[in-house]
């Protein structure tokens, strides 16, 4: 059994499929899926219609599932003069925000689908976490998508807000937890400061920052926490 990390696969499917196969993904492993799988890429449907036949992906919810589900959820209401009443400015203002950043294929491939399948993927979205705990190899770790807004070592990860686990992202320079690693994807690695490796996933102060940019034309990479060994497409 091995377990893996990725994120930000923004529905590159092509990409995601070739790095299952190139990792030898098998039932018995596992893979954390650390948010964003959806939007910018061309295939976000098939994406989350893969990981959802999938009882060994586990998936943590990212900025742009979380407004998904805001949208997709009213999208999905047959129309009726209820339903249209229902809409407000809000409800606007979300999907308009979330088209400009990527969301409209999502949206197209989403009316696409019965609406058995819609049901099961506004569900699936329902059930992301929000970060996990994992420990591997003698090592302990903290997977969540963005950071850790308003950090306190002694603050329990059930304590922090969604919002400040899925819209920023940490602090690279400090040291967040002595004795565990902390996981994240949100930011391209080649966005990050410093960075000697850019599109290659970055290792500093105890942070594993793994989103390498796949969808702007970087690559899709993966850890496997047993061993630390990365893998790219």
């Amino acid at each position: 059994m091995a377990t893996y990390c990725i994120s930000d696969i923004h529905g590159e499917y092509e990409a995601y499929r070739k790095l299952l196969e190139k990792i030898g993904f098998s039932d018995s492993d596992e893979l954390y899926v650390l948010g964003d799988a959806i939007d910018r890429g061309p295939r976000s449907m098939d994406v989350l219609m893969d990981m959802m036949m999938r009882p060994n992906v586990i998936p943590l919810i990212g900025n742009h599932e979380y407004m998904a589900l805001q949208c997709l959820r009213f999208l999905a209401t047959e129309v009726t003069d209820e339903s249209v009443d229902a809409v407000n400015d809000d409800m606007i203002r979300g999907l308009l925000e979330w088209q400009t950043v990527g969301g409209q294929e999502t949206i197209e491939s989403f009316g696409r689908l019965s609406a058995e399948d819609k049901a099961d993927v506004l569900e699936y979205l329902e059930e992301f976490s929000l970060y996990e705990e994992v420990r591997c190899g003698g090592e302990d770790y903290v997977l969540v998508h963005a950071g850790l807004v308003n950090f306190a070592p002694a603050r329990p990860l059930g304590d922090y807000t969604l919002p400040e686990m899925i819209f920023r992202v940490p602090d690279y320079s400090k040291v967040y937890y002595p004795d565990k690693y902390l996981v994240t994807g949100h930011r391209p690695t080649r966005a990050i400061k410093g960075n000697p490796a850019p599109d290659r996933i970055y290792r500093a102060n105890r942070h594993i920052a793994i989103d390498c940019g796949c969808t702007f034309g970087g690559q899709l990479g993966v850890i496997r926490l047993e061993d630390g060994e990365e893998f790219y497409v």
